[in-house]
């Protein structure tokens, strides 16, 4: 069995990453690991970590710029649709609903 290693940097604040299945919490391990599909479809370069991957010091948690603030990251896209993409790419990646990173951490 070949398994692959993988180093990720995550702010020291983050939440721990809860187990694959539970409720996301922000920790970013996802998206610092790998692009979703809506950074594989619209954002340039694809890399880990995903540039819209933005660190909240007021709730103490990773967001989705993609989610939170589209317009940020696609510079083609009208203010005026923000938040009719925000919703679009929400339900695109499942955003803010359970783990589906199944990273194995260690420290």
């Amino acid at each position: 069995m070949h398994t692959q290693s993988q180093i990720i940097t995550i702010h020291a604040h983050a939440p721990a990453k809860p187990a694959l299945g539970e409720a996301c919490n922000g920790c970013g391990v996802c998206c610092a690991a790998e692009p979703c599909p809506v950074s594989l479809a619209l954002l340039w370069p694809h890399q880990a970590p995903c540039r819209a991957l933005i660190w909240s010091d007021a709730t103490q948690r990773y967001l989705c710029g993609m989610v939170s603030d589209p317009t940020r990251f696609l510079g083609w896209l009208p203010k005026s649709m923000n938040a009719s993409a925000s919703r679009l790419f929400k339900r695109w990646i499942a955003a803010n609903t359970v783990c589906d990173a199944d990273a194995v951490l260690s420290e």
